[in-house]
């Protein structure tokens, strides 16, 4: 009888842990890789952007925008940031709609 509570113990913990590392995904924090080698990481408002530079944003859960820093040759655009799934998201430089956007995924994928 208590092999079983002990199998049970064993089941719900996993259960639990796995539904954390899944909530978790669901947010825009983290570390986020271009196809072209170029890297930036997100933790709740600061941003360390692909220069390397830590600065402040506008963070939510499934979205973050910024004003790029200095040294960057594209300092002072706006950029924006949407969430697509737990790997995916959608970035835009600029204002204007018909500007490319760029997809990014996660770095650090683990299944």
């Amino acid at each position: 009888m208590r092999e079983n509570w002990k199998s049970v113990g064993v089941i719900v913990v996993a259960l639990l842990i796995g539904s954390a590392s899944a909530a978790s995904a669901d947010v825009i924090d983290g570390n986020w890789c271009s196809g072209d080698g170029r890297h930036f990481s997100i933790t709740g408002p600061t941003i360390v952007t692909t220069q390397g530079v830590k600065t402040q944003g506008k963070y939510s859960r499934h979205a973050f925008s910024y004003t790029i820093p200095a040294p960057d040759p594209s300092a002072g655009a706006e950029v924006f940031m949407i969430l697509l799934n737990e790997v995916t998201v959608r970035l835009r430089v600029g204002t204007d709609p018909a500007t490319p956007t760029e997809i990014w995924k996660r770095c650090d994928v683990t299944s």
